[in-house]
């Protein structure tokens, strides 16, 4: 048996979001340039759910449960989509594009992030009224968004973080710079609760953790990866997409030289790094039993108009996980 496979009815444009279902490993969402949300059984390798949107969709998320979808994007609504029924139910918007959404189990809330400077909750226990429960503003345009029990953690411009307990949003927990140079193109919370991960468009990812102590602060780190040099010329790719293993705690991180790369951020270690696609990664993402990984390629821009003509189709392939994700033994 072969160690991945492609899916039929791909997006026509690049896939910018990746989502398994909480609950079930075989349902995958898969928002993309192409104003779709798509929703995928890689169980029977059949498209189940598409609805299309007046612009690109950006983020999606999962609700409680494998019933219905949230979509954001560059249409500035804020939408659930039925999964059974099709209908699409708008619940809001933002006054620029949603960039990213996480779905706050403990709280039954949808969180968007926008270009508007703004994070908004959307509680799903009432019916929607046109606005959220809840606007807070932040400093910069948000670019990422990603949430680990009740820390929400928030990438924004200019390299900024902010660090929320969102149980307490009157003002962020911490606020920290990168610690990587140039800007922000990922953004992945620990499986573990621990910290989170980062990645630039410079080849770089930076691993942080929650707990401000010194001690712990001292810990964090960052590395160079998705680089080759090619006739003694250094070149470097974007780290588009990082993602958690939900069993193991290591983290995949994918990037625009076609390649993905298993890392053990405790030991500090590549685990594997799996056979290079011909085209970019622009998002990936574990199931909930950590059995496959999903890959979505597409062209990410990186070389502007010229790159665009080169004819990259988008595809999206499901990867069996052995045990190249378990971390090993320290010597």
């Amino acid at each position: 048996m072969s160690d991945q496979f492609e899916l039929a009815s791909p997006p026509f444009d690049t896939p910018s979001c990746l989502r398994f279902s909480p609950t079930n490993p075989d349902l995958l969402l898969t928002s993309a340039w192409d104003t779709s949300l798509r929703l995928y059984d890689i169980q029977t390798n059949t498209q189940r759910f598409k609805y299309d949107h007046r612009a690109a969709v950006l983020a999606c998320t999962w609700g409680s449960d494998t019933t219905k979808a949230y979509t954001g994007g560059l249409d500035t609504g804020v939408r659930e989509l039925d999964l059974v029924t099709e209908k699409a139910t708008h619940w809001g918007q933002h006054d620029n594009a949603v960039s990213s959404m996480v779905y706050a189990r403990d709280m039954s809330t949808v969180i968007t992030g926008s270009w508007d400077e703004s994070l908004r909750f959307w509680d799903l226990r009432s019916a929607p009224t046109g606005s959220p429960s809840s606007t807070h503003s932040v400093p910069e345009r948000v670019y990422h968004l990603d949430i680990s029990g009740n820390n929400l953690v928030v990438g924004m411009a200019s390299r900024l973080f902010h660090i929320y307990d969102i149980r307490n949003m009157s003002t962020p927990a911490q606020t920290r710079e990168s610690s990587l140079k140039f800007m922000t193109r990922s953004l992945a919370c620990m499986a573990d609760g621990q910290g989170y991960a980062i990645g630039s468009v410079e080849g770089r990812i930076g691993v942080e953790y929650f707990d401000p102590s010194p001690a712990v602060q001292e810990q964090k780190y960052a590395f160079k990866c998705h680089r080759q040099t090619i006739e003694d010329v250094d070149h470097v790719w974007p780290v588009n997409a990082l993602a958690f293993h939900p069993v193991h705690n290591t983290f995949a991180s994918a990037g625009s030289d076609g390649t993905i790369s298993i890392w053990d951020h405790k030991l500090k270690k590549r685990l594997r790094q799996y056979p290079k696609y011909q085209t970019p990664v622009a998002a990936i993402a574990f199931n909930c039993d950590g059995t496959r990984l999903a890959v979505g390629l597409g062209y990410t821009w990186d070389d502007g108009e010229n790159g665009a003509r080169s004819g990259v189709l988008p595809a999206l392939w499901i990867r069996k996980v052995g045990d190249e994700v378990k971390p090993r033994q320290a010597a």
